[in-house]
């Protein structure tokens, strides 16, 4: 974990209530898919955990939604804004324990940190799909993103505007993709009903709400297979089976 100053290159609106921004430092970064920053804002106390969606050689690229007074204040942000970010924060995905094809599934900014795992993916010379879910068509974000890496894409909307009507799980079920391990991100009742329908192997990344973001306040402690853990710390990531439902 490193304390460093980033420089914003870009902070823009990408669908309804999320922005996308490119932070650049001083100095290469080195992460991976799954792990978060825990930024800092200037008259803000705590600091705001956001996943990495993607790494540039000197800096990262998040997606993060306009919630709260804080995100509030980060969106009207211009370019050349500095801000500092601990990085990088908690466990990551495993893409090297996937064989052939993986399955992505992101709900809501679920989808964010699944790009970069994408990217790792096809490093590996691995085959993947991602399943979007959203609630409204002016939610959708990474869609193109994804298509532009060569992956096919399923979206489900709970308004069915786009894509399946419904639940992720109800486009998994329709178009029946092949894959041999899932990677999943997202609300909470999202990611029980993937692990409760898919029997192949998984991983999910936790969204928790989060203190210190460094494993310190253990306020983001979860029961798990393994006794108490901490979201920040010991996951965001966990294997499917060390969740208690």
């Amino acid at each position: 974990m490193q304390k460093r100053l980033f420089t914003i290159e870009s902070n823009d609106p990408v669908a309804r209530d999320t922005f996308r921004i490119v932070l650049r430092t001083d100095g290469p970064v080195a992460v991976r898919s799954g792990q978060f920053v825990d930024l800092a804002l200037p008259e803000f106390y705590l600091r705001r955990p956001i996943s990495i969606s993607d790494a540039l050689p000197d800096g990262v690229v998040l997606y993060y939604k306009v919630a709260g007074e804080g995100t509030r204040v980060l969106a009207t942000m211009p370019a050349g804004t500095r801000l500092e970010l601990l990085l990088p924060l908690g466990s990551g995905f495993h893409p090297e324990k996937c064989d052939k094809a993986a399955l992505l599934i992101g709900g809501g900014l679920g989808v964010a940190p699944l790009y970069l795992l994408a990217k790792e993916l096809l490093a590996q010379g691995k085959q993947a799909t991602a399943v979007l879910g959203f609630n409204k068509a002016d939610e959708i974000c990474l869609a193109d993103e994804f298509r532009a890496l060569g992956i096919p894409v399923l979206i489900a909307t709970m308004d069915g505007s786009v894509g399946t009507k419904g639940f992720v799980t109800d486009a998994i079920a329709a178009a029946k993709p092949a894959f041999d391990r899932y990677y999943s991100c997202g609300p909470l009742p999202m990611l029980k009903a993937v692990c409760k329908t898919l029997d192949a192997a998984g991983e999910i990344s936790l969204e928790e709400r989060m203190g210190c973001g460094a494993g310190f306040c253990y306020g983001c402690t979860v029961q798990t297979a393994n006794g108490p853990r901490r979201v920040c710390a010991d996951g965001p990531v966990f294997d499917k089976e060390e969740i208690q439902w």
